[in-house]
């Protein structure tokens, strides 16, 4: 329909300029006048149709009739015109002269409704280059024109660029206000475009002040008007708020759906940018000199180099989507599996032996297949967040931190959820064991408490500790589950409390020789919990509602580890609570009691690898996936150490044969022989190496296999750069210390 209108408007004005130059009493000037016009409004098609090399064109051509026939007020008009297309293409620079050249003009021949036309585009000049105070300035002088001169019709443009500057520099309150403005000035001219964009703009500001419900219907409001405009951009710019707005509700299915649909559209959005300023356009190439040609070639290719960090986002965030959907699979069969275990236990009595031997095997299976699945989602789940945190670290573009920073947030979420799903198993197969240790029960509670504070602050919830004090402080016990029990309780108390206070009491029950039973109470007074939802509270998967897993989120496996880790202990739970009145969950454990201070431990120097010797430091990877071999040599050259890598057990051992190796990381999972398999090898010829094993896997009754194979340590992937740093150095550093002479 554009190309249409294009070609009518085109022959429209062939035959006008014919006519008009037959007309005796039309002049020159007057035919180039017409001719201006004519290319202006070329110029003006070939932007609806995003081809801006064309309207440069055009524009340039107006321009120098203007200037010809010596027309100053249609010049100055043509540099702004000329200075928009060049903001859009990139060329600041150049943008920035032509501006100057047209304010001059403009203020010479006192064109101040213009004037003000291009004090806009100097604010969104400025802008684009994160000058935001200075855009405001120019944003102000040209709203105070078009108001002297009763151009209310352009304000609305020049608020929407105010409220973007404001957004950029957090100034939210003032944001909302003059998109408020905007909206109305919109809807008053039937302005679809700025009315579109500043909903969107209005939905990402409700969503920063956490109103979401209104940010939504906003949000909902631009698409649809930017959807029936095909105003792409708007629309691009709406889903990635949606994704936002989703995931700040914890609704990660429905933001991840979203985002998906962002990086659809934005991929298109950039191809289309890419060929309307390719050089192979036909008819455009032509128009230009050999510096115009040069001039733009190198800024296609510096566009080019821009685009890849966001192909690459677009691709982490489709990998992350894909790991999300083998993760639902792979919890309905985990489901399905369970399912046929409980009816397999209510066979009659004449089938009873049958079927346990049944429910064992598929308990067996769902543990081999829960081992199987959580590899293969943690082993590209390394790859998200590897790749993620290296794109953070390499200065990426403002624009792009918050796209890598919920993406780098989506990748935590998803591990926390395997781990859970882990965790939960390892309590249902009897796997978990205690690791008891002396430690200090007032000091650990405190300390846990102090960790969540900052969590409790911003729900503006006070956190209130009691210790009884007939309870003595020190005693032996699994001090690292109880922490977890207290995390589980205390952080759900403050997910559902809000303005409101939380109490932790530990109480003496009573005491029979040196064990002591201990009651623990963390009592909220949040949104509390319906009689009818509190008898399943305490299995997997259970929320109380959809509702309130849509509101506040979370995996619903929670309260089921906490129940397992407490029955573990030799304790027990219970729950009070009332509906809109808070809840209180309470749990008593025996803990045996010591005569004994705990002490602190004392902390090692901080790492840094700067005080250790790394001329000789050698380190192997043994890895066959090639995106991960790129991650992990990547974070050691980051750390001045180097590397070799191969990808499978058989090399790994000739290699370590033929060099003198600090450390080898050893995946488990490779092609020939096993990482399991290649460190019992080397442990043949080197019983002193550091072997770290490199795995996704992390099972409990996969643990005997690492200590006899020979490996002296576990680096899950996958993991925090800070725990595998602190692991490298301290293995680094216990190795100088040994290698060093006696004196």
């Amino acid at each position: 329909m554009s190309q249409i209108k294009y070609l009518l408007f085109t022959f429209l004005s062939f035959m006008s300029l014919l006519v008009s130059a037959q007309k005796v009493d039309t002049t020159d000037a007057e035919v180039l006048k017409m001719r201006i016009e004519s290319y202006i409004t070329q110029s003006s098609f070939d932007i609806e149709r995003t081809d801006y090399l064309s309207a440069k064109k055009n524009i340039t051509k107006a321009l120098d009739i203007a200037i010809k026939i010596d027309n100053k007020a249609d010049e100055a008009i043509l540099y702004t015109k000329l200075a928009q297309m060049q903001i859009v293409m990139g060329d600041q620079e150049n943008a920035l002269i032509s501006l100057t050249k047209a304010m001059n003009i403009q203020r010479s021949i006192n064109d101040y409704a213009n004037l003000a036309i291009t004090y806009n585009v100097k604010g969104t000049l400025h802008a684009s280059l994160n000058d935001h105070k200075t855009a405001l300035d120019y944003f102000n002088s040209s709203k105070t024109k078009f108001a002297e001169n009763d151009l209310d019709a352009m304000i609305s443009s020049v608020t929407l660029g105010e409220a973007k500057s404001y957004i950029a520099l957090e100034d939210y309150s003032k944001a909302k206000s003059l998109l408020e403005n905007t909206i109305v000035l919109a809807k008053k001219y039937e302005q679809d475009k700025i009315l579109s964009s500043a909903l969107v703009c209005s939905a990402q500001v409700q969503t920063y002040l956490k109103n979401y419900d209104a940010a939504l219907n906003s949000a909902r409001d631009g698409l649809t008007i930017a959807s029936n405009n095909k105003y792409k951009d708007i629309e691009a710019a709406a889903y990635l708020v949606m994704s936002n707005i989703y995931q700040a509700k914890n609704d990660f299915r429905t933001s991840n759906d979203f985002l998906r649909k962002y990086v659809d559209l934005n991929e298109i959005l950039q191809k289309e940018q890419k060929d309307n300023l390719s050089l192979s356009t036909p008819g455009v190439a032509s128009n230009f000199s050999d510096a115009d040609y040069n001039e733009l070639k190198t800024k296609v290719e510096e566009q080019n180099k821009e685009n890849s960090l966001t192909k690459i986002v677009s691709i982490l965030s489709i990998a992350l989507i894909t790991i999300l959907s083998l993760l639902t699979l792979s919890l309905y069969k985990n489901n399905n599996i369970r399912l046929k275990t409980n009816n397999m236990l209510h066979k009659k009595n004449d089938e009873l032996v049958v079927a346990k031997e049944r429910a064992e095997l598929a308990s067996k299976t769902k543990a081999n297949f829960l081992s199987t699945v959580t590899h293969e989602l943690r082993t590209p789940l390394y790859a998200v967040t590897g790749l993620t945190n290296m794109l953070l670290d390499e200065n990426p573009k403002p624009e792009q931190i918050q796209h890598l920073k919920s993406l780098r947030f989506s990748g935590d979420y998803l591990l926390t959820f395997i781990n859970d799903i882990l965790q939960v198993n390892k309590i249902e197969a009897n796997k978990v064991e205690l690791d008891p240790e002396l430690f200090n029960l007032q000091t650990k509670v405190g300390n846990v408490i102090s960790a969540l504070n900052n969590s409790a602050l911003d729900n503006n919830v006070i956190i209130h500790y009691e210790y009884d004090k007939e309870l003595p402080v020190n005693y032996v016990g699994d001090n690292l589950k109880i922490s977890q029990i207290l995390i589980n309780l205390i952080g759900n108390a403050i997910k559902f409390t809000k303005d409101g206070d939380i109490w932790v009491r530990l109480k003496k029950i009573d005491n029979i020789g040196d064990t002591y039973n201990i009651r623990f109470e963390i009592e909220d007074n949040g949104i509390g919990i319906s009689k009818e939802k509190q008898e399943n509270m305490f299995e997997s998967f259970s929320q109380g509602s959809i509702q309130i897993n849509r509101k506040y989120g979370g995996t619903g496996l929670g309260l089921s580890i906490v129940k397992g880790l407490i029955e573990i202990l030799k304790g027990r739970i219970t729950l009070k609570s009332e509906l809109g009145k808070g809840s209180m969950f309470i749990f008593e454990i025996p803990l045996t009691y010591s005569a004994k201070s705990a002490k602190e431990k004392i902390n090692k120097p901080s790492k840094n690898f700067n005080e250790l010797d790394l001329t000789n430091i050698k380190i192997l990877v043994v890895e066959d996936n090639k995106i991960n071999q790129m991650i992990t040599k990547k974070i050691l050259n980051k750390m001045n150490l180097q590397c070799d890598v191969v990808d499978n057990g058989e090399e790994a051992v000739e290699r370590v044969k033929e060099n003198n190796y600090s450390v080898v990381l050893m995946d488990i999972h490779m092609p020939g022989i096993s990482g399991l398999e290649a460190t019992k090898i080397i442990r043949s010829f080197d019983k002193d190496l550091t072997i770290f094993a490199l795995t996704a896997v992390t099972l409990e009754d996969k643990m005997h296999e690492f200590d006899e194979a020979g490996f002296n340590d576990i680096i899950s992937k996958p993991f925090k750069q800070e725990d595998f740093e602190k692991k490298l150095y301290h293995a680094l550093a216990d190795n100088q210390s040994s290698a060093a002479p006696i004196e």
